[in-house]
């Protein structure tokens, strides 16, 4: 007989720790067994899943806390022999032998499956929800010490609780040499790639504006409304943080608009700009020497269907409609309010980046932009993408490290 028994320090199918959660009963249900707890907790567990996530035998293995059984292996003569409550409250299983000599008891951590029972495994477990906000809501984006970001595991935790629930986060008192990013990057998650570079340059000198060459709107002193960068991506990078080095221009302020506050305006008080904006598709289309990026999509893009619907709003590469004629009148003029929406100041928010400071925030969700710049001086920002798996994985790992401190 295969005995797997680790009830004396018994592990779960992945590497956290779990507290006990005692299970009070269990019973038999419809090709499952039904755990309660004592405050009334429920989770049916089908013996397919039970089989699968049976660390060991051919289940979980291990070493990884992966699953090696391929689903081709399952089987109808895969059934509960018996199940009982160890003296710990885990669920023990007996499995009907598969052979003379076979048969496997597979032990499952009470605490472990009580996570399950409570959503703790789902993926927007262990994060803040977002929570849309204007400019009467939240009159200026919270604030992080960037040292204490980069050295302190609470510290980064707030500041990404911070870009999950509202969006946005400036760090402040940062180091003015260039690659600062690559540091607090090395703290979050790899950098995505662009044709921009890992770490790129949003430079301009007033002083040259005259003469400069340049292939980015950003690096002029021109206007930049509201919008997200790189639409023109299947799915757009989900994060940005622009660290400002220089600012000695005139002018040049930042803005930001929370595209899920627009998403409940239109929803509220204009249905049918939302239908268009949200059905109507676009192609985007970055030119340039050696590259042809270009991607047809609507303006607010469902993308995956969950959460806060990823904004595509980049006016300089939205090009061409990609839709029956008989529509662009009416996408336009939904874009055309869209946009104006954007701007209005009851949703803007207006500031000013100094040396030092780093903008980080969402973006598939809110809209970033500048202010014309003149005078004389310069203005150099760094910036750098990193996707929103990346920012979930390491904020659900620092929220989940620091709730078990505080069990401890």
């Amino acid at each position: 007989m295969t005995q797997h028994d680790l009830s004396a320090e018994l592990l779960a199918p992945d590497f956290y720790h779990y507290v006990s959660a005692p299970i009070a009963t269990v019973a038999a249900g419809n090709d499952a067994l039904v755990v309660d707890w004592p405050d009334g907790v429920q989770l049916s567990c089908h013996r397919f899943w039970l089989r699968e996530n049976a660390l060991g035998q051919g289940g979980i293995d291990p070493a990884t806390r992966e699953g090696i059984m391929d689903p081709s292996e399952l089987s109808d003569a895969m059934q509960i022999a018996a199940f009982e409550l160890n003296k710990s409250g885990d669920l023990r299983v007996t499995w009907a032998p598969q052979s003379a000599d076979d048969s496997v008891i597979s032990t499952y951590h009470s605490g472990w499956l009580r996570h399950i029972a409570e959503g703790k495994h789902l993926p927007e477990s262990w994060v803040p929800a977002p929570e849309a906000w204007n400019a009467s809501t939240l009159s200026a984006p919270p604030q992080r010490n960037a040292h204490a970001v980069v050295k302190d595991n609470d510290a980064l935790c707030e500041m990404l609780n911070d870009l999950l629930r509202w969006g946005v986060c400036v760090l402040e008192q940062a180091p003015t040499e260039p690659g600062f990013l690559n540091e607090l990057a090395a703290r979050i998650g790899p950098v995505r790639d662009s044709n921009f570079g890992l770490l790129w340059d949003v430079r301009a000198d007033v002083n040259l504006a005259g003469d400069a060459k340049t292939n980015t709107t950003a690096n002029t002193g021109l206007r930049l409304g509201p919008h997200t960068d790189l639409p023109t991506r299947e799915i757009p990078p989900g994060f940005q943080f622009l660290h400002c080095l220089i600012n000695e221009a005139d002018g040049g302020e930042s803005t930001l608009t929370d595209g899920a506050a627009l998403i409940e305006e239109l929803k509220a008080t204009c249905s049918d700009d939302y239908e268009i904006l949200s059905t109507r598709r676009w192609v985007f289309f970055n030119r340039g020497p050696g590259i042809d990026h270009r991607f047809s999509a609507p303006i607010i893009d469902p993308l995956s269907g969950e959460g806060v619907p990823t904004i595509r709003a980049f006016y300089p590469v939205r090009a061409f409609p990609d839709m029956p004629d008989a529509d662009v009148g009416e996408a336009y003029a939904a874009l055309r309010r869209f946009h104006a929406l954007a701007d209005d100041p009851r949703f803007e928010l207006t500031f000013r980046l100094g040396p030092g400071d780093i903008l980080c925030f969402d973006n598939r969700r809110v809209m970033h932009g500048r202010k014309a710049f003149s005078g004389s001086g310069q203005r150099h920002l760094q910036g750098v993408y990193i996707d929103r798996d990346e920012i979930l994985s390491t904020a659900r790992a620092v929220n989940r490290a620091r709730a078990a401190r505080h069990k401890l």
